[in-house]
């Protein structure tokens, strides 16, 4: 990896008769967000390049002497990293515009938890004031916070998983060098609570196939989780390229996995693809035209006139996915391997709802002499 071992301050000359402000790392350095070598950085700090009067010299004065003082810094910071020393510079820095940045990285909950810590800090805060204190009380925050998209407050499942969400992102942070204290050390996490879960029985599941939907593609995709697992952020960013050749046989999606950005290969059943229409000369999106926010109206009218009264989310199908097949005996590490879960842990909490062996137990013992 390269070291850089001096910041030079230099000028190039520009059409208007100015000259222009630059470093120069030699022999170039490391950024540890982007991954990139940065070998010059420009300053939009100009100069004339023949001052001609005592205006114009005092003027290259004193932007010469902001130059030379950005370059202080630049250099102060790299010595800083290099002896393990801690940038002071970094702790002023606005913490709200790094988190920003770190969004397009990952899933959307990290949005959710964005939004919520910019409500809680009133949108101002820099690394400098993150430490226990404050993160304790976005704690609290979680637990008494009002949702973001509609009325009532957040679950205290929903608050359990922002609150995670958060302290990987202090992982990160004290990773990278931009906290003093590996804070997550010192805070609690919030205990989540078994609440039921709805899911599609199979006749539901039935219903729901034969009744029709304002939003075709809508009702598509939403049967095509239920016979897949796939999330909904799966589901929108599926490509048909991504649909290949099975080693056991058949297809399946080799996909990234939008929530935990890791390479997955799902099984595809005959029946899912001719749902979709699979065709191997078919390219771009499987479905075209599809928009999350149809989860919200467009398909609870769809499930109500399916004459479904349950609380269905899209989230549902995955779990009609898992507690259909656990009740039609496959096998839970098959089940787990199907849905991508890291952790059969992850899995069994989808098993709870319906487990067809607890059934057949439950019948074992009986009061009635046969």
């Amino acid at each position: 990896m390269l070291e850089c071992k001096t910041v030079t301050l230099r000028t190039r000359p520009l059409k208007n008769g100015m000259l222009s402000y630059y470093l120069d790392y030699y022999p170039g350095y490391r950024n540890q967000e982007t991954m990139k070598t940065i070998r010059h950085e420009g300053l939009n700090i100009y100069i004339y390049a023949n001052p001609k009067n005592e205006r114009e010299r005092n003027f290259n004065a004193t932007m010469s002497e902001k130059a030379e003082a950005i370059r202080c810094r630049r250099f102060e910071s790299i010595v800083n990293d290099r002896y393990d020393f801690f940038d002071r510079h970094k702790l002023k820095a606005d913490f709200l515009e790094y988190y920003r940045k770190q969004l397009r990285k990952h899933d959307q909950k990290w949005e959710f938890v964005y939004h919520h810590f910019y409500n809680f800090v009133h949108g101002k805060c820099t690394f400098e004031e993150i430490d226990i204190d404050l993160c304790n009380k976005f704690r609290e925050y979680l637990l008494n916070a009002k949702q973001l998209r509609r009325d009532g407050r957040i679950s205290k499942n929903s608050a359990s998983g922002y609150w995670s969400t958060f302290r990987g992102l202090l992982k990160i942070l004290y990773r990278n060098r931009l906290i003093k204290t590996n804070i997550n050390d010192f805070l609690d996490k919030i205990e989540t609570e078994d609440t039921p879960k709805d899911y599609l029985s199979v006749e539901e599941l039935y219903k729901l196939a034969e009744t029709p939907c304002k939003k075709p593609i809508l009702k598509t995709a939403a049967l095509f989780s239920c016979l897949t697992s796939l999330r909904i952020s799966d589901i929108l960013s599926l490509q048909w390229h991504e649909i290949v050749d099975f080693a056991a046989g058949g297809k399946c999606v080799h996909t990234i996995t939008q929530k935990t950005k890791t390479e997955d290969i799902i099984p595809i059943s005959d029946e899912a693809l001719q749902l979709i229409g699979y065709s191997p000369e078919k390219n771009g999106l499987v479905f075209k035209g599809l928009k999350r926010s149809w989860t919200q109206h467009p398909m609870k009218e769809w499930i109500r006139e399916a004459g479904i009264t349950k609380n269905i989310t899209f989230h549902s199908y995955r779990r009609t996915y898992a507690t259909l097949q656990g009740a039609a005996g496959t096998d839970i590490r098959t089940i787990q391997s199907n849905m991508a879960h890291k952790s059969i842990t992850t899995t069994q909490r989808y098993m709870k709802v319906v487990d067809s062996n607890k059934r057949e137990a439950s019948n074992r013992i009986s009061l009635i002499r046969k």
